[in-house]
């Protein structure tokens, strides 16, 4: 996979889910090239995300679904 590019980073569409309202204290995805997701806190985009393969991203989607990462 490419490399993401600094601009493709600024220029993604950022979300965050409807749930997580107006606290600010949540995360933000947007798909990037190459099939990638990148991963940020909303509080403190300026520290960049984290970027992982669609792969690996669909893993964590399943896991959560199904309660694996529940205290």
């Amino acid at each position: 996979m490419d490399d993401v590019t600094p601009e493709q980073l600024r220029d993604a569409m950022w979300r965050r889910a409807t749930r997580s309202g107006d606290a600010g204290d949540c995360l933000e995805v947007a798909p990037l090239p190459g099939g990638r997701v990148g991963i940020r806190d909303s509080e403190h985009p300026e520290v960049g995300p984290f970027v992982v393969s669609g792969s690996v991203w669909r893993a964590f989607v399943d896991g959560a679904r199904k309660g694996e990462f529940d205290f």
